[in-house]
């Protein structure tokens, strides 16, 4: 406000508050005996809210003080728009005037966001259906959808609120939103590089200035959390590779006149550059000095690497932890010398007191019972703090999959600085789900799926699940059920119950059937905290429905052995899962050994087989996926080996550029029959989908298939794998996994049946 307004307000200002001042002294009364308390104007806000508020009571004395007070409480509550007291003959009346109450939010062009996402943003601050209305609220809910608009990079976006009064003492509120264009970003600058180019920098980050795939990523809409992210991703790029002094000066956001463009400006210091001249450590470690050095990545006569000191102070803190020092201090102090660009880096230690855990408290879950997060957990109550254990009770308690995320915080004793309480606080996500969709793929063509599934029935962690597919090859029903600690060390029991209608050979036209029902029950048994073995039995029926073009084996089968067969399999098997993520894994292994031991009924047969695949992380972008699987199987007693068991090779999942199921044996017309060995190889090199930068859900992918299947009196004769190669892509759509594969035979004989172009959609595979 300039000077020559100021005057004239001051003066404003002081005749108000004479005219305060002389009403005050008007309505000031003398004290008296309170014989009675009325209010007035109360239609919603119950009497004993204001009473409860007012610092008199009948027979208290009232005084301008206490009236005051009883004011200032009131307007306080939120509740009242006016009021005032009155008093008369001994009687104290409070008139009030309620504030009007919010019937309904509604919002008007809304577009971006779900009405119930913006209902929840502004229960936030405040306003929400039922509660008073205050125009004040009403500014901060604008101002709060305005920046739910800018998180989303609409900068634009105008809100507009229309006050609707009704009857009763209501209002409807109605936001009017112009959403407008989304702001992009124009350019990202960056200034004070000398090393490395402008361009090699960018490719660092996340945010772009946009590309044909943008509207998928949205790289181009701008976050400051992003900025943020991709500047510590800068920060890490220099400080691993020797720029020890490196820093952000500074960055400016600026956004064009109309709204529309952003950009980005980030000025830097490079710094020299420094290599590792020698790692030294000072401070206590325990008399374990050799075992901490073993645990230290930094390389001397390397440029300074930030990843490695961080790397190698994370595990220094973690064995303290394991040896019950919870609270063990490492600070890493670089000692440069600028005359040569050497730094020595200095690892100080102090452990600190050594600590056991009082109590173990579990907060957030208000579905999932205590019990079910405590049992995964390995650091026990009134034991001594292990760093190890407790990590491992972490990931033990994020791999139930209940939680969007899982944290252990340690906090100090009062009074007992040798105890710590541990708080594993959980925040739950949806764990039932149900699946209505369709898809479509080159060997099952059209496909519907239904299912059911509560991964965490009744907060019990107990899975309960049904699945129903159906396409014009395989008709699909199941229903399992897992409680994954039938007994209390661990040992988990699953009840399966499935009926299959397939027709494996899908180039084969014909109307015959394979049926098969089973119940099975299976156990699995703990053998690590990665592995576990699996032992079961099932009894199942099978059913070959006598139809056109069924290949001669299956004729002589039911010649023999009749069209319905029932067997009671057993089943041994283990398996060892390491990887970082079950749908897009980029480090870790799976590992299976299965087999399976019809001991009863109309079939005598044992079926083993095996497999692992392998991720390795080459960068953050790229990586590469092994796999290896095979497989056998043999009739025991003089049965022959059940050939409604065979294996079968080809198309995606085994050796893409053959037609699904279509390698290995045939009989003499011509028809595939699959085989009772099985070999299967597979390479993946995985990298970035073209304008995707980091985002996993959608990569392409080169290939090296190799594989074949064998009847069984054949040899496994390397000479006849059938190998391709190809490329591809892979995409979590919202309808499950999307693979497709472009192959061509390398390796191929006569005969062969080729599909270059293969893909599949809907289901989780």
């Amino acid at each position: 406000m300039t000077h020559h307004l100021m005057r004239p307000f001051l003066t404003l200002l002081r005749g108000v508050v004479a005219c305060l001042v002389m009403v005050q002294l008007a309505w000031a009364v003398e004290p008296f005996e309170i014989k009675d308390i009325r209010i007035e104007g109360l239609q919603r806000v119950e009497p004993g809210t204001v009473f409860a508020s007012t610092p008199f009571r009948i027979g208290d004395t009232y005084t301008d003080d206490k009236a005051t007070s009883a004011i200032r409480t009131l307007f306080g509550l939120g509740l009242f728009k006016d009021l005032r007291i009155d008093v008369n003959n001994g009687v104290v009346v409070i008139v009030v005037e309620e504030r009007p109450v919010i019937a309904a939010v509604d919002f008007v062009g809304a577009k971006e966001f779900d009405k119930e996402v913006l209902r929840k943003s502004l229960r936030d601050v405040g306003l929400a259906e039922g509660r008073p209305y205050d125009r004040a609220l009403a500014d901060r809910a604008e101002q709060e959808l305005k920046r739910q608009y800018i998180n989303r990079s609409l900068y634009g976006a105008e809100v507009i609120t229309t006050i609707t009064p009704i009857e009763r003492n209501r209002v409807n509120l109605t936001f009017s939103v112009i959403e407008g264009d989304v702001s992009k970003i124009k350019d990202i600058r960056i200034v004070g590089n000398k090393v490395f180019s402008e361009s090699t920098l960018r490719d660092q980050f996340d945010l772009n200035t946009g590309n044909w795939l943008s509207w998928y990523t949205k790289s181009d809409r701008y976050s400051r959390a992003k900025l943020n992210a991709d500047l510590e991703t800068l920060r890490s790029y220099y400080l691993s590779r020797g720029y020890l002094e490196f820093r952000v000066d500074s960055t400016q956001v600026s956004i064009s006149p109309n709204k529309q463009d952003i950009t980005i400006t980030i000025n830097v210091t490079e710094g020299e550059r420094f290599g590792v001249a020698a790692v030294r450590l000072e401070g206590y470690f325990l008399g374990r000095d050799e075992e901490f050095k073993s645990l230290v990545t930094i390389k001397p006569g390397q440029p300074y690497n930030v990843n490695d000191v961080t790397q190698t102070v994370k595990a220094f803190s973690d064995y303290f932890g394991n040896f019950g020092f919870a609270f063990a201090r490492i600070e890493p102090r670089p000692d440069i010398d600028r005359a040569s660009n050497l730094v020595t880096v200095v690892l100080q230690a102090d452990p600190s007191r050594r600590a056991y855990v009082r109590r173990i408290n579990v907060s957030g879950n208000a579905r999932t019972r205590d019990e079910i997060i405590r049992r995964e957990f390995r650091q026990m109550e009134s034991a001594w703090y292990d760093g190890d254990r407790i990590r491992l009770s972490r990931d033990r308690v994020e791999r139930l999959g209940f939680f969007k995320e899982v944290t252990v915080d340690t906090q100090e004793v009062a009074g007992s600085p040798d105890q710590v309480d541990l708080v594993v606080n959980v925040v739950e996500k949806p764990t039932g789900a149900l699946q209505i969709g369709a898809g479509y793929s080159s060997f099952e063509k059209l496909f519907l799926t239904f299912g059911i599934q509560q991964d965490n029935i009744f907060g019990t962690g107990n899975y309960l699940g049904t699945q129903v597919s159906t396409s014009k090859y395989n008709q699909i029903f199941t229903v399992n059920y897992t409680d994954p600690y039938f007994t209390d060390d661990g040992i988990a029991r699953t009840v399966d119950f499935f009926h299959r209608a397939s027709k494996p050979y899908i180039e084969q036209a014909g109307n015959y059937r394979l049926i098969t029902t089973g119940l099975g029950l299976r156990f699995g048994i703990p053998a690590s905290e990665l592995s576990r073995f699996t032992v079961g039995a099932s009894v199942e029926e099978t059913t070959i429905q006598v139809g056109s073009s069924m290949p001669a084996a299956y004729l002589n089968y039911v010649e023999r052995f009749g069209t319905t067969s029932r067997s009671t399999p057993l089943s041994l098997g283990w398996v060892r899962d390491s990887r970082d993520s079950p749908i897009v894994p980029t480090r870790g292994g799976l590992s299976r050994v299965y087999s399976d031991w019809a001991v009863a009924g109309d079939t005598r047969y044992v079926r083993y087989g095996g497999g692992h695949q392998q991720f390795i992380a080459l960068t953050k972008q790229y990586s590469l996926a092994l796999n290896a699987d095979v497989g056998f199987g043999k009739g025991l007693s003089g049965y022959p080996y059940p050939v409604f068991k065979n294996y079968f090779v080809g198309g995606l999942g085994s050796v893409r550029g053959f037609d699904q199921g279509s390698l290995g044996p045939r009989d003499l017309t011509g028809l595939i029959l699959g085989g009772t060995k099985k070999v299967v190889m597979n390479a993946e090199f995985q990298m970035p989908f073209p304008g995707a930068g980091n985002d996993r859900t959608l990569r392409l992918y080169t290939f090296l298939d190799a594989g074949n299947v064998y009847g069984e009196y054949d040899k496994i004769d390397v000479s006849t794998l059938r190998s391709s190669f190809g490329m591809g892509f892979s995409w979590v759509s919202p309808m499950g996994p999307l693979r497709l594969a472009i192959a061509r035979p390398i390796t191929k004989f006569a005969g062969d049946r080729i599909l270059p172009l293969q893909f599949q959609v809907g289901n989780t595979f």
